[in-house]
């Protein structure tokens, strides 16, 4: 088996007392969609933050593509290959969504021509074509969800962090966002993925890991994990 693009050894983050990631450990192989799942408060999306550099890990290591990146700054982290998404998104609001993908492509793009290309089909991917001269702040909370992926990809990540992407999305928007994402990983990403539509996360993910109080409880397929009696107590209780 190849080494894996990421890889996190051990890694613990404390808030004074709060212990928000304890010893947590697992690999995710390049081209893999992994779900990282728990219930609130779990700290999944704290170890997003270290991953991406929001935060520094008290301890443990975090290896991309083989190199130690671990309280490395978030600038450095996304110029090696790591973007993500947040749970509430933050574009810019006075900008357009056309010059919201661009600012992220050109970020991560040195070839301005080939940075417009790029935009276009981000756009066409996320489904925000019709909106694109639209100012961000005008957008609805989905299609705000959706800039966020967007402005994320504009980056060209080898690494993909997304943090909620279905929240708030309805029934109907479900295949579209599993199409979306099985469409990044055909475009040679890797996606570590923090879902609560479960409809997503077991349809979209090849493997689930569980966290709960920032201690990996389960790690396996979508199934196997859904009837591990640990993850069961840890959502509805013994």
């Amino acid at each position: 088996m190849e080494a894996p693009i990421l890889s996190i050894a051990g890694v613990n983050k404390r808030f004074g007392g709060l212990v928000a990631v304890s010893d947590l450990s697992f690999d995710v192989q390049a081209g893999q969609v992994v779900g990282l799942m728990g219930p609130n408060g779990a700290g999944k999306t704290t170890l997003l933050n270290v991953i991406a550099g929001k935060y520094q890990p008290d301890s443990g290591a975090i290896r991309f593509k083989g190199n130690d990146i671990t309280g490395l700054p978030q600038h450095k982290i996304r110029h090696l290959g790591i973007a993500r998404t947040y749970q509430i998104p933050q574009p810019f609001t006075n900008l357009s969504v056309w010059e919201n993908i661009l600012v992220a492509t050109t970020y991560g793009c040195r070839l301005k021509k080939a940075a417009v290309i790029k935009d276009a089909k981000i756009l066409d991917l996320v489904g925000l074509s019709q909106q694109k001269d639209m100012l961000a702040r005008d957008l609805t909370t989905l299609n705000l969800k959706k800039l966020e992926l967007a402005r994320a990809l504009g980056s060209n990540p080898e690494l993909l962090l997304l943090d909620e992407v279905a929240a708030g999305s309805t029934e109907a928007e479900i295949p579209r966002i599993l199409a979306t994402i099985e469409a990044i990983r055909k475009m040679g990403k890797t996606v570590v993925l923090i879902e609560h539509v479960m409809k997503v996360m077991v349809n979209a993910v090849d493997r689930i890991v569980v966290i709960d109080k920032g201690i990996k409880i389960a790690e396996g397929k979508p199934q196997e994990v859904m009837e591990d009696n640990k993850v069961i107590e840890a959502y509805f209780g013994a």
